[in-house]
């Protein structure tokens, strides 16, 4: 890169990360998530505001290519953080409950944004009808685990059953997301080389049969406090990380899938120095830099000037099917499996929680071409509106002083057992 071309591109991350902190900070005065005002600063870097003038002279098209890297780079950190947590997520004793649930609050939404997908297709046209089909259920169902956990711990509700059930239902609905999503992308291909795309399966195998054992005995012998060993092992686990991704990339899918994988095959045992010195320091990186890179690059891509009458409806009919579909899903499932209406209601709203899951679900489908500009900024109203609903509602059906009630005798209830 020429010199300008460097100068502009750190203006362009210190802007990013300028106004990702300060809408991150406002939204959390105003009891919302960092990631909603972390999406708004993307959108309004982007071309809904002073018709794209902000974009073109803060990012001018030379440093583009650079901040897609970035970009894509922040994401894949994101999707190997979120596979390492996985089974951090997955409480014991609430597996037939979130089962369950997941199932019932991802079937229902997906069926719904399919029947809403034949509706779409007349003024979004798509050369692959099967994909954007496919594609449309799959965003209605995405639920956004890593959000979810953040709201729950705010709320303190991290550590009652409750909270237990949704944070598992959510991380079982990240997998069918994830995998759900897998199906469109290959479908989404030009179906030449399907024979890559199978190969996915043993793949995974691989990762998790194989390479977690090898990884857990290499991380034992390096789990030591030397700071050398540790860089040692992250250098590894960079280098891991970027071949799955390659690799997923190379079998037809996306690199998020790679970095996910790699991510649940990483050893939860033995690698406690890692855990303890490195994990930090990528979590810092994702969340200054990486991540509102993202947001930006996300962001730029969205366009409202242009909404009409038609669109308003679009986004209605969106976020009635969107909001509808999760929380009928999710609720008449949690009341099959007994759990009273309140919490019934509760959960149903915590699952409605779509984040920057979604916003890396509609990314995919716009580089896959399964969504044109005009849908995808809509559905990005859409994760805005379903993650920023979840605290007022939360208040309303849950308020703080049934949640500190109810958390003193569970609490009590676990002592008695003890």
């Amino acid at each position: 890169m020429k010199v300008d071309e460097v100068a502009f591109l750190l203006l362009g991350l210190a802007v990013i990360v300028v106004v990702a902190r300060l809408l991150g900070t406002l939204a959390q005065k105003l009891g919302q998530p960092r990631v909603i005002g972390e999406i708004l600063g993307g959108v309004m870097l982007g071309p809904t505001l002073f018709g794209g003038e902000l974009t073109r002279t803060v990012f001018p098209a030379d440093v583009g290519p650079a901040l897609s890297l970035i970009a894509t780079v922040g994401v894949a950190v994101f999707m190997f953080l979120v596979g390492l947590h996985l089974d951090d997520a997955l409480p014991r004793g609430a597996g037939r409950v979130a089962a369950t649930v997941s199932v019932s609050s991802v079937i229902l939404p997906f069926g719904l944004g399919a029947l809403l997908a034949l509706h779409l297709l007349s003024r979004h046209p798509s050369d692959n009808r099967l994909a954007f089909v496919l594609f449309l259920g799959t965003a209605m169902a995405v639920t956004a685990f890593p959000v979810l956990a953040r709201i729950l711990a705010d709320k303190g509700l991290i550590d009652t059953p409750i909270g237990g059930v949704a944070l598992a239902c959510a991380a079982v609905d990240d997998v069918l997301a994830w995998s759900m999503l897998a199906v469109v992308a290959a479908v989404a291909g030009d179906g030449g080389d399907l024979w890559r795309v199978l190969l996915v399966v043993p793949f995974a195998i691989l990762l998790l049969r194989f390479l977690r054992p090898l990884l857990a005995r290499l991380a034992a012998q390096r789990s030591g406090d030397s700071r050398l060993a540790v860089i040692g092992v992250g250098l590894a686990v960079a280098v891991g990380l970027f071949l799955s991704a390659q690799a997923t990339e190379w079998m037809g899918l996306h690199q998020i899938f790679g970095a996910f994988l790699f991510g649940v095959t990483m050893p939860r045992q033995g690698a406690v120095s890692l855990r303890r010195i490195a994990l930090p320091w990528i979590d810092r990186a994702s969340a200054w830099v990486l991540l509102p890179v993202f947001f930006s690059a996300a962001g730029m891509k969205v366009d409202l000037s242009r909404t009409d009458g038609t669109g308003l409806g679009e986004l209605a009919l969106i976020l009635l099917v969107a909001i509808g579909g999760k929380f009928g899903g999710a609720f008449l499932g949690a009341r099959a499996t007994g759990i009273q209406p309140r919490h019934a209601t509760l959960l149903a709203i915590l699952l409605n929680t779509r984040g920057l899951t979604e916003l890396i679900a509609l990314t995919v489908g716009l580089q896959l071409g399964v969504l044109d500009q005009s849908l995808y900024s809509l559905m990005v109203v859409m994760t805005l509106v379903t993650t920023a609903m979840t605290g007022p509602l939360l208040r309303y059906v849950y308020p703080p002083e049934r949640v500190r009630r109810d958390t003193a005798a569970h609490n009590l209830e676990k002592e008695s057992a003890s």
